[in-house]
């Protein structure tokens, strides 16, 4: 494993780190206000004392009269009364810290000053008589109570913040946990689960968001994969079912050929016995894998019937003709386009025309129809036919219907492998009893 955090520490810091963003952002535009509005505050405070002052003040043939009885002597009212030239005409006592930033002020001509070490601030205004200004008053303030309550504004806007920060960031990771917490549970069960647990699926419910969605989309998957595997293990299965048969006669008839001597009729005749299973396991093979090939979805191409139709009694016509058969082919004008492979419908017809050939009297019919959305491709024979009882017992493996009795050539398999390619098609076979002559008939989805 790496040091990198999981998706919910990941989520966790993002939400924490947008969070405090947004908290160091709104704290300092609070105590950036906040300080304009004390500031201006004070100068507003600082402004009415010096408009105070000027009121006061009386003025003869154009000068300010001097008066030296202060309203108070104190920095929250301490006033200065200074003539045209700067010269200071009243000024207030214990002041000579202030009073050489006030001249200062005055001969800068400035409106406001701060002065941080004595936690106070200026504030000039000009006295004017008509156009004329004949001196200027100076009102100092102390900021001291405006700095102390920006300072408790400042830490208890950080202290709310962490406290904020802090419940957010719980918060946060309380629902994060609850949020994730089906994935956590699907990691376990997924985690838990062994290769045997085929029928084991998440089981959310309804998809209502995107977690459940996932869990459904992943059961799905399940779903495909475990279709899969039993696709694999059925065919393993039936590999082994249908071969065991056609290896035990090749194994038997080995095993006889070395046990004694015999002659060249005899070896002739052992050879084409185990050259004929070898062909039927072949056959076997093919069927089986051009079935799982179907099942599975790699091939998904569509043929005409008809053509399906004709390859497969011209296939069967040597054996027909050795067995005295003579096979007919009825197929429509029009195509008949149905979603399987040509070479699939080859080995769902083969075994039923060998069938009926080996137990037909003198012909087969082929006919080829379309109903609805199906295709029918009907094979009669003029033979024993099938037993009322027989329809669904003549396509299990190695079992064989009443036709049969005394009858050494085939093995039981060809009907069962029909049935089983049919059906990895869509498609199904079924045998209809009759009075006389075999009657199967094959359907086919149309395209």
């Amino acid at each position: 494993m790496t040091g990198r955090p999981g998706i919910r520490s990941r989520l966790l810091l993002a939400v924490v780190g947008v969070v405090a963003l947004a908290i160091v952002v709104l704290v300092a535009s609070f105590n950036y206000i906040l300080a304009g509005r004390l500031s201006a505050s004070g100068t507003a405070t600082a402004r009415a004392q010096a408009e105070a002052e000027i009121e006061t003040i009386r003025i003869r043939d154009g000068r300010i009269e001097p008066d030296n009885t202060p309203d108070a002597e104190i920095v929250g009212s301490q006033v200065w009364v200074l003539d045209e030239r700067g010269n200071v005409l009243e000024a207030p006592r214990g002041a000579s810290a202030l009073q050489r930033e006030v001249l200062d002020l005055a001969r800068r001509g400035g409106r406001t000053a701060d002065i941080a070490s004595l936690n106070a601030r200026l504030y000039a205004m000009p006295v004017v008589v008509g156009r004329q200004r004949v001196g200027t008053v100076i009102a100092a303030i102390s900021t001291k109570a405006y700095r102390e309550t920006q300072e408790t504004a400042l830490i208890g806007s950080i202290i709310l913040a962490l406290a904020l920060l802090g419940a957010v960031t719980l918060a946060a990771h309380w629902i994060l946990r609850a949020a994730l917490s089906p994935v956590t549970e699907m990691t376990a069960s997924a985690a838990a689960w062994s290769e045997r647990d085929l029928d084991r699926r998440f089981g959310l419910g309804a998809p209502h968001d995107e977690l459940t969605e996932l869990g459904a989309t992943l059961d799905s998957l399940l779903d495909r994969l475990a279709a899969s595997l039993r696709h694999e293990q059925r065919l393993t299965a039936e590999l082994s079912h249908e071969l065991r048969t056609p290896l035990a006669r090749i194994s038997g008839e080995a095993e006889l050929a070395l046990s004694r001597e015999r002659d060249v009729v005899e070896y002739r005749e052992a050879f084409e016995s185990v050259f004929r299973d070898a062909a039927q396991m072949t056959a076997t093979v093919d069927a089986l894998v051009a079935a799982a090939r179907q099942e599975s979805g790699l091939v998904r191409t569509a043929s005409d019937a008809r053509d399906a139709v004709t390859r497969a009694t011209d296939a069967a016509r040597p054996l027909a003709s050795a067995a005295g058969i003579e096979i007919g082919a009825h197929l429509p004008a029009a195509p008949v386009n149905v979603s399987v492979e040509s070479e699939l419908i080859d080995r769902i017809l083969q075994p039923l025309l060998e069938n009926a050939c080996h137990y037909g009297s003198s012909r087969v019919d082929v006919e080829v129809t379309s109903v609805a959305t199906k295709a029918l491709i009907t094979i009669v024979d003029d033979g024993e036919g099938v037993a009322g009882d027989e329809p669904a017992r003549i396509f299990e493996p190695g079992k064989r219907g009443r036709a049969a009795a005394g009858r050494s050539e085939g093995s039981g398999l060809g009907l069962a492998l029909a049935l089983r390619v049919a059906r990895s098609a869509g498609g199904s076979i079924t045998a209809q009893p009759q009075a006389h002559g075999g009657r199967f008939i094959v359907e086919l989805p149309l395209a």
